[in-house]
């Protein structure tokens, strides 16, 4: 095992939950400097990258697919329609539920965003070669999909681990 041991010892840097802490800190001080700019921050950013994919779906489904409790939803996408990155229309098929679409700007907006986490991302990864960030990413997706029971999304994951990071759980 290579380790540095400046940074910790031979059986802190065996733990499995200590190397995952430590990426996913690198990341979200990464991160945090893209996305504290855009309204809703991360959340913000997963709702525009959905509204932009094409795949329209009510506020309530997207909520359920990001795992983000559906009042927090709503005013999220306020923040994000004042913004002028995303506007809300009539679903043709259900008058009562409301689609969501990017703007213009909001295209814009994600593609610098998207750019800057990559670069971002890069520089948490970098000790890596090519083939082992692909590996890791693919490993990564692998794990935070494998969850059968619908309880463990992804968005909301993250949520609680960068919770208990705020809370001062994770050190």
């Amino acid at each position: 095992m290579s380790y540095d041991e400046a940074v910790t010892t031979p059986a802190v840097a065996a733990d499995l939950g200590w190397a995952l802490g430590a990426v996913f800190r690198g990341y979200l001080r990464a991160a945090d400097r893209v996305l504290s700019g855009l309204p809703g921050g991360p959340r913000g950013f997963q709702v525009l990258t959905t509204a932009i994919e094409g795949e329209q779906c009510s506020q309530q489904t997207l909520a359920h697919r990001l795992g983000i409790d559906k009042t927090v939803m709503t005013y999220l996408i306020d923040d994000l329609e004042r913004s002028g990155l995303v506007e809300r229309k009539p679903d043709p098929a259900d008058r009562r539920a409301r689609l969501l679409f990017a703007t213009d700007a909001g295209r814009a907006r994600h593609a610098e965003t998207a750019e800057e986490l990559r670069q971002a991302e890069e520089w948490v990864l970098s000790p890596l070669s090519a083939a082992e960030r692909d590996t890791l990413r693919d490993l990564l997706r692998k794990l935070a999909t494998w969850q059968d029971d619908g309880t463990h999304s992804a968005c909301a994951v993250v949520q609680d681990a960068a919770a208990r990071l705020h809370d001062g759980e994770v050190c």
